[in-house]
């Protein structure tokens, strides 16, 4: 990527230690990255290949020496801060859902739609979208350019890490109490998240739909710019710890022809089919583990509705999900 001075407000935390292993992939010198967190880690060091970068209090980074911040603190430090460095120059990548949803700034997947950072009114904020509307929106943009969708039905298997470090820890450590037999008492999930799934993410909403639900709905809309599509998600937190699924049910405007479905993402850059039903060739969560590309599988036309299909697709949450579509972001303003 063109050599930028980048910050990365979040360092510490699981994205943010990603998007720092993804900009040192890229060629990134130590020198151009300044990672920033709560005054709390400032001082702490992380590695940076043979380099270690210490950690800057966030109130103490000016924002105006740099070229590009990457946010992923949450959305409490992005409402206050971000502003604060789009005000000093320096573009901002979000990865929070504070501004998201806002009429004047650009929701972004590179692949999809990276012309709509010149169409919003605020260029100096770009929004980072939802983990689990990524890796769908990147299935079916190829599938809505051939046959146009019109109806959208998603149901989520998010694993534990897209709640951050402490709810992994959650994770294992329950499993362990279970395994020992002894009881487990939840903090960071409504319920016992070992051995279990839950159909809950986010609070509730007065629709009945959950938050992080009626998120993936409305980005999916503003990424593709389908204001007319009917689409409806379920959000299912489970005991993995990296790499969200999600399986799709998707009708169109035009019937499918399966083959020129395929072909179709095949083609689309970031797209990675793995789908041959008579060797079991399908992928899983681990299969996404460190892999940038979105994995579909289970590719199939509906026996009797002729313009409906389905499929299943897994993406590493931490990187594409997260991290590596705000570096991408990053790469190419």
């Amino acid at each position: 990527m063109k050599l930028k001075r980048i910050v990365v407000v979040g360092a510490t935390g699981m994205v943010g230690r990603e998007m720092l292993s993804i900009l040192l992939s890229r060629g990134v010198p130590p020198g151009n990255i300044v990672p920033a967190a709560s005054a709390k880690s400032a001082g702490q060091g992380l590695a940076y290949g043979d380099a270690t970068l210490i950690v800057s209090s966030l109130d103490d980074v000016r924002f105006g020496e740099f070229d590009v911040a990457l946010f992923s603190a949450g959305k409490d430090v992005s409402a206050h801060y971000a502003p604060i460095a789009a005000n000093d120059g320096c573009t901002v990548i979000d990865n929070s859902s504070y501004f998201r949803g806002r009429d004047d700034i650009a929701l972004i997947v590179p692949e999809v739609n990276l012309s709509d950072v010149t169409r919003y009114r605020n260029k100096k904020i770009i929004a980072n979208p939802n983990c689990s509307t990524i890796q769908v929106v990147m299935v079916l943009k190829p599938l809505h350019d051939a046959f146009k969708l019109k109806e959208l039905a998603m149901s989520t298997y998010q694993a534990t890490s897209g709640a951050g470090r402490k709810a992994v820890d959650e994770l294992l450590e329950q499993t362990r109490s279970v395994l020992d037999g002894e009881s487990v008492f939840p903090q960071r999930f409504r319920k016992r998240i070992a051995f279990n799934v839950i159909p809950q993410i986010d609070d509730f909403s007065e629709l009945g739909y959950t938050k992080e639900e009626l998120k993936m709905m409305n980005e999916f809309k503003k990424i593709l710019g389908v204001d007319d599509v009917d689409i409806t998600a379920t959000c299912v937190r489970v005991p993995v710890v990296t790499g969200h699924s999600v399986s799709v049910f998707a009708k169109f405007a035009e019937n499918i022809d399966l083959d020129r479905a395929i072909a179709a993402l095949h083609k689309f850059s970031g797209v990675r089919v793995v789908d041959n039903n008579s060797t079991g060739e399908y992928a899983t969560p681990l299969d996404a583990v460190g892999e940038d590309a979105v994995l579909v599988s289970r590719i199939r036309a509906h026996p009797t509705l002729k313009k409906a299909i389905s499929f299943w697709c897994v993406s590493d949450n931490l990187r594409k999900g997260a991290a590596l579509n705000a570096v991408q972001i990053a790469s190419k303003i």
